[in-house]
């Protein structure tokens, strides 16, 4: 119900509002204190309060703003002794190498031209400071011995030095720019795969049941399984289990634990663990050499010339920290059925750590391109490409036939592809087929890494480069052997990636007669970087990150290139990869919630019976072992010193995107240096 109208205060409010605008009409007293006035205010006749006041709000003005210079420059300030200590801490703990390795050589050269960019920065700063940058000297207008002196040096670099540079600064570019066409030809084709929906598709398929009707164990080959490890403490469980658990018949199958370890309370550990399976009634056997001589690919030899191997037709093999889907190997090995010309097949890494910290962001970004795009290309159009050591199923007759597992690298899983590849074999990638698996999460590991993998492959182009030559494959497999697959993405990318980006554009700093384009340094790098995280667009936000820690990298892999080329003795050193096994430790933790029957026949993924006892006691010998402690690396700390000192003669000359290249280039190679990326370990 609404409420009735107010005539009275309706009749009195238009008589006010008539009067307050009525101009003719006379104001009372009650119509004056209802009327509001509003005025513009006009200029201060004052100009002496109007300049006090302008003062008053400029000094508040400026010291806002020297509020904010100086918490800018305590921040600078802070991070800079930050920096310090962490440089005077880490050379503190630091222990020099003890044998003269390449990395000890590669050192020694970088520092005589970090001795070598600062002379030349000084004489450039004092030439700034005399004017002689804008106006150089002439030896004829020379008066001063100095004068004479810079004058001299001007015309030898003009002359002498900047043109071999400026050559050498040609030819990178070229080997850079075939690089680049072949990165772009292999997303094409990765593009057009897409596209066309192209897969490699098994002529028969094994039903989601192993018991189901009308299907006979006949039906399953033999397939032997071997877990390679070494002191694998952390992950020796998840590996193991994962398995003992593929659905695949109990009988057509063989599990072989090849122990490498050194350590006598792991062997124990893994022994224990595959007798547990074997009282659930898989069969699975452990087997320890006792004299261990050719890292993995002698393990993988020795465990092949057990009697019982010439019952089996396939063999699929994971590292230790491997954990493949139970239905492994009912999509992988169907693929061998009306394949007889097939040696292998391969399948692709996921990783359980991608996301842990900002160097295993960046190896995710690597390692999807390898396998969404090189090593997918490669399966469709060439049927080749490198075996990735793992995650793979072998023809045990290719394996034969090939020679078998040799020694004589440290990258034994390529050595047997190519040598399989020359007798005619073909491989097969398998892209939506997926084997979880850990990332190395401290820079240390990873280095170690990067150093067997960079090196390996060139003591093998060394040792087969004859071999392929003579095969019996056709002149397009050679051509693709030795330029595509050996020389440009084995070679030629970690040598540019390092001459061009670490040695000549600092040099071209201070020798401005040798120009390095800025195409070069920003826009094909940027656009390289772009198509390497296509196949992983969540890392977008990391492509900055990613091309600087690509750059930084280069250096450890131009130094294991060199190693392995020219027979250096670090290029066989082996030294397996640390694992931190966080999977392992989750498995552990659901083991113990909910505890699974050990008679079933479905056994899922689990642990010993004492895992979790037995990962208390790993975790306290853990914090009561020694302090493990983070490295210092000197050879990147030199390298960032002579980008830095090239930035400072950039700034002098104004060049503006090769001064921000070098500086942030500089100090990423600070941050590696000093070990702050990845895991802090102390």
């Amino acid at each position: 119900m609404s409420r009735a109208q107010n005539k009275e205060f309706q009749e009195w409010w238009n008589k006010q509002r008539q009067t307050t605008h009525d101009p003719s009409s006379d104001v009372d007293e009650d119509a004056a204190f209802l009327t509001v006035e509003i005025r513009t205010p006009g200029v201060d006749p004052d100009k002496n309060r109007i300049r006090s006041r302008t003062a008053r709000q400029l000094s508040w003005h400026y010291l806002l703003k020297f509020q904010h210079f100086a918490s800018s420059l305590a921040w600078i300030a802070n991070s800079f002794v930050f920096l310090i200590r962490t440089a005077n801490r880490r050379i503190a703990n630091d222990s020099p190498p003890s044998s003269v390795s390449s990395s000890a050589r590669l050192y020694r050269i970088i520092k005589c031209f970090l001795v070598l960019v600062i002379l030349l920065l000084c004489l450039e700063l004092a030439a700034y400071f005399k004017g002689w940058h804008f106006t150089p000297p002439s030896v004829a207008s020379a008066e001063v011995a100095v004068e004479v002196v810079y004058a001299r040096w001007l015309e030898i670099r003009a002359a002498y030095l900047a043109p071999p540079l400026q050559s050498l600064t040609n030819v990178c570019i070229v080997l850079f720019l075939i690089q680049s066409l072949d990165r772009l030809v292999l997303v094409l084709g990765c593009f057009w795969i897409k596209l066309r929906r192209i897969k490699p598709v098994a002529s028969m398929e094994y039903p989601e049941k192993s018991d189901a009707e009308g299907e006979s164990a006949e039906d399953y080959p033999m397939v032997l399984v071997q877990i390679p490890m070494c002191n694998e403490r952390e992950v020796y469980q998840q590996s193991i289990g994962a398995v003992c658990v593929l659905d695949w018949p109990r009988d057509r199958m063989l599990v072989q634990v090849l122990d490498d370890s050194s350590e006598l309370d792991v062997q124990i550990l893994i022994k224990a663990e595959v007798q547990k399976w074997q009282q659930r009634g898989v069969r699975i056997l452990y087997r320890h050499r006792l004299i261990r001589t050719g890292y993995k690919a002698g393990n993988l030899k020795a465990a092949m010339n057990c009697e019982y191997v010439k019952d089996y037709d396939f063999v699929a093999i994971f590292d230790a920290d491997f954990q493949p889907p139970a239905d492994f190997l009912k999509k992988t090995v169907p693929h061998f059925k009306g394949n007889d010309d097939l040696a292998l097949v391969q399948t692709r890494w996921a990783f359980v750590n991608k996301d842990e910290n900002l160097l295993t962001r960046l190896q995710n970004i690597n390692l999807s391109f390898h396998f969404e795009v090189e090593q997918q290309v490669n399966g469709v159009f060439i049927n080749f490409f490198g075996f990735n050591g793992t995650a793979g199923v072998w023809r045990i007759k290719a394996l034969e036939d090939c020679g078998g597992w040799l020694e004589r690298t440290t990258v034994e899983d390529m050595d047997i592809a190519v040598r399989a590849h020359l007798c005619g074999w073909k491989f097969i990638y398998l892209n939506d087929v997926k084997c979880l698996c850990e990332l190395p999460e401290s820079y240390e590991a990873y280095k170690k890494q990067q150093y067997r993998w960079h090196s390996g492959p060139m003591q093998l182009f060394r040792l087969c480069f004859f071999d392929i030559l003579r095969s019996k494959v056709s002149f397009l497999k050679k051509a693709n052997m030795i330029f595509l697959f050996f020389l440009l993405r084995k070679l030629i990318l970690p040598f540019y990636s390092f001459t061009l980006f670490c040695v000549i554009l600092p040099l071209t700093m201070f020798f401005p007669e040798a120009n390095l384009p800025s195409w070069v340094v920003c826009y094909i790098p940027g656009i390289m970087s772009i198509l390497n995280i296509i196949p992983a667009p969540r890392s977008f936000p990391f492509i900055v990150p990613y091309l600087l820690f690509e750059n930084t990298m280069s250096v450890t892999k131009f130094g294991a290139m060199i190693s392995g080329l020219f027979k250096f003795g670090s290029s066989y050193e082996w030294v397996v990869t640390k694992k931190l096994g966080r999977s392992s430790e989750a498995d552990l933790v659901t083991y113990g919630e909910s505890e699974t029957l050990v008679g079933s026949t479905n056994i899922q993924r689990s642990s010993s019976d004492s895992g979790l006892s037995e990962l208390s006691k790993i975790g306290t010998a853990k914090k009561t072992g020694n302090t493990k402690r983070n490295r210092l690396y000197r050879t990147e700390l030199a390298l960032a010193l002579i980008l830095l000192a090239a930035s400072v003669r950039s700034l002098l000359s104004a060049q503006g995107i090769h001064f921000y290249f070098l500086l942030f280039q500089g100090l990423t190679f600070v941050v590696v240096g000093l070990d702050l990326i990845g895991e802090q370990v102390s």
